[in-house]
């Protein structure tokens, strides 16, 4: 280990020179990575879903229509609320007059029948069922409005700073918008929060009254790697469709605001995924609570502290086998005991090259109890000279 003290601060830097490789040898050029393809659409985004990075987007923060992918969010509240204990999918609900009225696309509902709650989300998810996300909402929050604002407050609770709902269904509404990033969040926390309901995006088909509907999204036809999430259309909002798909453990996200027709809209995914599977891939860097290094501690029981990063720290870049990322550990101040076991002791850096990649907090990974009095004495002279020395060196004194 090597440290110099420049200044009062010290600062402790170390390039993991020999951070193992995940990459084949080398090839004798780099890749070239072309820009993204032009879409019919008015504002989109691809994420990777894995590490929520933004590989591609046009206007991803723009206030837009969501239309019926409004319902993303109402589905997203009802199985929090099953999985809160606070509703059940046998839960029989009441179909209210308001429900049957619902103007735009149907699940085909009669009033005042009783439908069980995995059925109105079948509804809601297959046949984009107006009728059905109204009949949820009522039976949940006990009327719409209120509804709404458990959807605001859950999108608060995402980070969905670009979006807001008047209502469950995405029928247009002064003020009710989101945006293709939001989308994009709201999808991946679907993925990863609500996994136990995830498969209900890639059904196909759903059977109500004896009407049979299909689902509209094209992809789940035209890819077999498709298996989510939702359509949406009304003539203020244009064709907008949020989308994953998962190939070989490695799933993206797409979301397309304002597209031109059904055709459009889907083709407008669909090169979206294709640029991002083909040009692309996640690789995990630094390992959660993985030894980087071990610097120096002062007054405690031990001379060194393991530190390290809380989580695994993977990044989505465009593919080059060529790539060797360096990860750089820097520690802010003197390590003094006692120091509790998590504790930001530092940052991580990870370098391409030149070029800085991300920065995570640096924790320490043990507890570092205080050492004896007279330990604690000896590192207090220590430091003082130390600190002193400094000083003088930094002035010129």
């Amino acid at each position: 280990m090597f440290v110099k003290h420049l200044t009062p601060r010290l600062v402790l830097t170390l390039a993991l020179t020999h951070w193992p490789t995940v990459f084949a040898a080398p090839v004798p050029s780099g890749p070239m990575t072309p820009s993204a393809p032009q879409l019919h659409a008015k504002s989109w985004v691809l994420m990777d879903a894995g590490t929520g990075d933004v590989i591609t987007s046009h206007d991803a923060n723009e206030h837009l229509p969501p239309a019926s992918l409004t319902k993303l969010m109402t589905v997203y509240v009802a199985t929090n609320e099953i999985q809160g204990g606070r509703l059940r999918s046998d839960d029989e609900v009441t179909i209210s007059e308001n429900a049957w009225h619902t103007e735009g696309s149907r699940m085909f509902l009669d009033p005042r029948s009783k439908v069980a709650v995995h059925d109105l989300l079948r509804g809601i998810v297959i046949d984009s069922g107006n009728d059905a996300s109204v009949a949820l909402a009522e039976h949940i929050a006990g009327d719409e409005n209120s509804f709404a604002g458990l959807m605001n407050a859950t999108a608060k609770r995402l980070g969905l700073d670009d979006t807001h709902f008047l209502n469950p269904t995405g029928l247009p509404a002064p003020d009710h918008y989101s945006s293709a990033l939001d989308m994009a969040k709201l999808a991946r926390a679907i993925i990863n929060d609500e996994s136990a309901y995830y498969p209900l995006y890639k059904q196909k088909h759903f059977t109500w009254n004896g009407i049979r509907q299909p689902n509209r999204n094209l992809l789940l036809w035209r890819d077999e790697s498709v298996d989510g999430l939702k359509t949406g259309h009304t003539e203020a909002a244009g064709y907008c469709m949020v989308t994953s798909a998962l190939r070989d453990g490695h799933r993206l996200i797409t979301a397309v605001f304002g597209s031109t027709s059904m055709k459009n809209r889907a083709n407008d995914a669909e090169k979206l995924l294709s640029y991002g599977f083909r040009f692309f891939d996640t690789q995990t860097y630094v390992k959660a609570a993985q030894v980087l290094s071990n610097p120096m501690l002062w007054k405690g029981e031990d001379r060194t502290l393991p530190v390290g990063s809380l989580d695994d720290i993977a990044l989505t870049l465009p593919k080059d086998l060529n790539r060797k990322v360096d990860v750089r550990v820097n520690i802010d101040h003197p390590l003094v005991a006692p120091i509790a076991m998590g504790t930001v002791v530092g940052s991580l850096d990870l370098y391409d090259g030149d070029k800085k990649l991300v920065t995570r907090p640096l924790i320490a990974l043990e507890e570092a109890p205080a050492g004896g009095w007279w330990k604690r004495t000896w590192d207090s002279l220590r430091l003082f000279f130390l600190n002193m020395f400094a000083t003088e060196d930094a002035t010129g004194a």
